[in-house]
């Protein structure tokens, strides 16, 4: 009995994954943001749910959404946001991001298969110090509320939180979170057959190639100009 959410927002150009452009334009990045959801969202539709959620930041939820719970995101920090949702459902629960189109029903299976007696909560960490995942059994807002987020120790200080409170937790894969177009290019190399792996292809496709030098003649140099290594 366990509820799996996905936490997204709109995929409106120069609103997500901003980081991508250059080289991607906010368009290309945009587009490559609703693969990642609908990658996202077809893995938690494939996982023996009995609630799926959709935290969401926007007006037009995304394609593969129709069989969740709508829950729009309050306003406020990002520990606010998690701390009121898990303030509001009930039962174990599970939330994943949107940046990790990478996951697997495998990966996430054990929380389904193995929320024991002697599991108090699930840790999903990501390469870049945050999480992607994080399961409560009893879920609670105050376990999220003031933890310093979207930072390189975000997910050192949730784990500490989560021990404080005396919870036993347990480890999910450590994967790579889409912040950057290298982690972009790392991800689709992982999933290579995932629509964000298709989208960030076309996307790449688009780029103009860099000149090569000759394309620009140097100019003349002014005999006033400072000289320079």
């Amino acid at each position: 009995m366990t509820t799996i959410v996905v936490i997204a927002k709109e995929t409106i150009p120069g609103r997500v994954k901003t980081r991508l452009h250059p080289p991607l334009s906010l368009e290309q990045a945009a587009d490559v943001a609703a693969a990642a959801i609908q990658d996202t969202l077809a893995v938690a539709s494939a996982l023996p749910a009995t609630r799926r959620v959709l935290l969401f930041d926007g007006n037009r939820t995304p394609p593969g959404s129709e069989q969740f719970d709508v829950i729009p995101q309050i306003g406020g920090d990002l520990d606010a946001r998690l701390g009121a949702l898990f303030d509001e459902v009930d039962g174990p629960t599970v939330l994943i991001g949107m940046d990790t189109p990478q996951v697997t029903v495998e990966t996430l299976a054990p929380v389904f298969d193995r929320w024991t007696d002697d599991v108090d909560a699930w840790f999903g960490p990501a390469n870049d110090g945050g999480f992607w995942a994080l399961g409560l059994a009893r879920p609670t807002g105050d376990l999220l509320r003031g933890v310093p987020m979207s930072r390189d120790d975000t997910g050192a200080h949730q784990l500490r939180r989560l021990a404080d409170a005396g919870l036993r937790v347990r480890m999910l894969p450590e994967l790579v979170d889409v912040d950057t177009i290298d982690d972009a290019r790392l991800v689709a190399a992982t999933a290579p057959r995932s629509r964000f792996a298709a989208a960030l292809r076309l996307a790449d496709t688009a780029i103009p190639s860099s000149p090569t030098p000759a394309e620009f003649p140097m100019p003349a140099r002014s005999n006033t100009e400072e000289s320079r290594p």
